[in-house]
Formats: structure tokens, C-alpha cells, sequence
């Protein structure tokens, strides 16, 4: 079976994803920063019968110290078949209510960008040799604020943009590999009710509406490299992705 490394597994569009890929026999390890929660998500796949093989590494994917201890578990899980999938999903909204560039300070925007720029890359540096293997896919998960210029949200943009764009050169790089930057689109999940304090968004998709159909699109279908749209994905057939 193929084995998928998630960041930011617990909720939102990771935990949809990491339930569909478990629900198709996939193997996983899955980092968040609530080993509870992470504990909870892992013991819950099992009971329902999902997955091959589950591993659980709890910890902040800005620390490098974790993301080897991240790496080590994938390279005993996978052995010589090397990683299939990694989805850099661990995100920040640095401060909320976010705010204008103005008043965001230089410790605000290193904070976003340790965790959605330079953990990322790190990850995929590292694991680059078994993604070669597998001739595997990366998915950086982006965001229309990558694209576009929205009053507050000037440092998360920028992250995003910059992930697209470290995506998409590794996939320039090495094209034995496939990298997708995804946008997910909107999204009923806790951090994008962060970003909207007190605004209704019940009419916003969840991830496994959207997101997630998208994603299990480009793994059956498997595209060049390149920058997606979930919305434009969502309704390719997904239910073949398996090995």
C-alpha cells in the first residue's frame, strides 16, 4: 500500500484527508501539535478499520528537532519503496484577528513563515530522495490569498505565495516527481472561522465537499506539476485512488 505523510493532520482539510486516504487502505503518518488530539485521530482510524499502517508524531512542524523525528518515522515505515505522498498542510494565520501590514510585526511574519514557508521545503528537501523513489507527489496546500491582494492578509499571503512557488520549482526540478500547489478554496473549518471572528460562515464547504475530492483527483489522475484549483478537480472520479 502507499504511504502519505500529512502535516497539520488533526483538523480541518488535513483530518478529511487523512480519513479518505485511510479509508482507502493507504498508510500514514500523521504530525500535528495536540498529541491528544493527534492520539484521539489515529486511535479512531484504527477502530474503523482504516489504514494499513498508522504513526503518529506529535510536535510543532516549525521545530527542526520534530521534523526529524518526523522524517525518521517515515523512512522506518517506508523502507526502500520510499513516500508516495507528503501534503504540507500545517498552517498559520500568525496573529488574529489578522491585521493590517502596518501592524504586523517582523516576529509576527517570521512566525507565519517558519511554519507555512521553511518547514515545508525542509520537509520535502529532506524526503526528496524517497519521494524519487516512489515517484511520489508533494501537495502544498495554498490559498487564493497567494494570488490575490486582500486588506489584512498581506503575511499570511505572502507565505502561501511563497509555498506555491518553492512547490512549483521542486516540481521544475525534478520531474520524476509530481508537485501540486492546491488551493482549497473556502472552507468550514476552525481556522477559517479564526480568520472571520464572528461572521457566519456555515455556508462555506467542508473539506471533504471540495478539498478533498480535489486532492484524490490528482493523485488517480496525476497531472503535470502545477497550480489547482480543488473547485476545478472536485468532480474528476477519486474513487480509484488505492496504490
Amino acid at each position: 500500500m502507499p504511504t502519505a505523510l500529512i502535516t497539520g493532520a488533526t483538523q480541518g482539510l488535513g483530518r478529511a484527508l487523512a480519513t479518505a486516504l485511510a479509508d482507502r487502505g493507504w498508510n500514514l503518518v500523521l504530525t500535528a501539535r495536540s498529541g491528544d488530539a493527534l492520539d484521539e485521530l489515529v486511535e479512531g482510524l484504527r477502530a474503523a478499520g482504516g489504514g494499513s499502517q498508522l504513526r503518529g508524531v506529535a510536535g510543532d512542524v516549525a521545530s527542526s528537532a520534530h521534523r526529524r523525528a518526523v522524517e525518521e518515522v517515515v523512512e522506518d515505515l517506508t523502507g526502500p519503496a520510499g513516500l508516495d505522498l507528503l501534503v504540507n498542510n500545517a498552517s498559520t494565520l500568525g496573529p488574529t484577528p489578522l491585521r493590517d501590514l502596518r501592524e504586523v510585526t517582523a516576529d509576527d511574519l517570521s512566525g507565519v513563515l517558519a511554519v507555512n514557508v521553511v518547514a515545508p521545503h525542509d520537509l520535502a528537501r529532506s524526503l526528496l530522495p524517497a519521494l524519487e523513489t516512489a515517484r511520489g507527489i508533494v501537495v502544498g496546500v495554498s490559498s487564493d490569498a497567494a494570488v490575490g491582494h486582500y486588506e489584512t492578509w498581506g503575511a499570511y499571503g505572502a507565505s502561501k505565495a511563497a509555498l506555491d512557488h518553492l512547490t512549483l520549482t521542486l516540481g521544475a526540478e525534478n520531474p520524476v516527481i509530481r508537485a501540486y500547489a492546491v488551493d482549497p478554496g473556502d472552507m468550514r473549518t476552525a481556522m477559517h472561522q479564526a480568520a472571520f471572528p464572528g461572521e457566519d460562515i456555515g455556508d462555506r464547504p467542508l473539506p471533504t465537499e471540495v478539498a478533498v475530492p480535489g486532492i484524490l483527483s490528482l493523485l488517480l489522475t496525476r497531472p503535470p506539476s502545477g497550480r489547482y484549483r480543488a473547485a476545478d478537480l472536485a468532480g474528476a472520479p477519486a474513487q480509484g485512488v488505492a496504490s
